[in-house]
C-alpha cells in the first residue's frame, strides 16, 4: 500500500485550476439546462434555442401537433391531421383489390384508381411474362394529357406505395411485345374510390 505523505504536491493539480474546471463545469451545465433540458423536459424555452432545434415538441402533451407543410387545398380536404407522427390519416374507407387482366401478343391494357390528391395506395403486380409498363396519372377533364410517374421494359413484377398528386385517375397501362399471351395480377390497397379497367 503507497503511503499518501510522501506525494509531491507539485504533481496535484492547484487550488486556482481546481476552482476553474468547476466553473467550467457549472457553465456548461447551466448552458445545457436553458438550452435542453428545461424546452425538452418542461416546454420552458427562455433563449428560444429549444423551439428553433424541436425540442419543445418533446415536452408537449399533444405530440401531433399539426406540422406546416405545403398540401395542395384538394388534398388537405382528405387528411385529418398533417403531423410529426409517422401515421398518414384518412376519413376514407380502405380498400383491397385484386385485378388481373390478359394480354395477348402486342397488346395493351390499364388498371387506374379514382383518387384525390393526398389519396395513399400500397400496390403490387405480377406477370407470368415480361411487360413493358407505365405507371402514370390524368388530371379529371384535362384531355389526352398524362402525368407518367415510372417506366419499365421486359419488367416481371413491381411494387410500391403511391400518394396522388392531383384529382385524378392513377394506374398502369402494361403492353405485351411477346408472341404468348401474358396474365398481370395487380393488388391493391389503400384509400381510392374505385378501381376499374379501360
Amino acid at each position: 500500500m503507497q503511503d499518501i505523505t510522501n506525494l509531491n504536491r507539485q504533481e496535484l493539480p492547484s487550488n486556482s485550476s481546481l476552482f476553474k474546471a468547476t466553473g467550467i463545469a457549472l457553465l456548461i451545465a447551466a448552458l445545457a439546462l436553458f438550452t435542453i433540458i428545461l424546452p425538452a423536459e418542461y416546454g420552458i424555452d427562455p433563449t428560444g434555442l429549444g423551439k428553433k432545434m424541436g425540442l419543445t415538441l418533446l415536452s408537449s402533451e399533444d405530440v401531433t401537433e399539426p406540422v406546416s407543410l405545403d398540401v395542395a387545398p384538394a388534398a388537405k380536404e382528405n387528411l385529418l391531421a398533417v403531423s410529426a407522427s409517422p401515421v398518414w390519416k384518412s376519413s376514407k374507407e380502405l380498400k383491397s383489390d385484386t385485378t388481373k387482366i390478359t394480354l395477348s401478343p402486342n397488346e395493351g391494357l390499364e388498371v387506374k384508381a379514382a383518387m384525390s390528391a393526398g389519396d395513399h395506395l400500397i400496390f403490387s403486380w405480377i406477370a407470368d411474362g415480361p411487360v413493358n409498363f407505365d405507371m402514370h396519372g390524368e388530371r379529371l377533364n384535362d384531355g389526352d394529357n398524362f402525368t407518367s410517374y415510372w417506366q419499365g421494359r421486359n419488367e416481371l413484377t413491381a411494387s410500391g406505395d403511391f400518394e396522388a398528386p392531383f384529382d385524378g385517375t392513377h394506374g398502369w397501362y402494361w403492353r405485351n411485345r411477346g408472341n404468348t399471351s401474358v396474365t398481370v395480377t395487380l393488388k391493391t390497397s389503400g384509400f381510392y374510390s374505385k378501381i376499374f379497367k379501360q
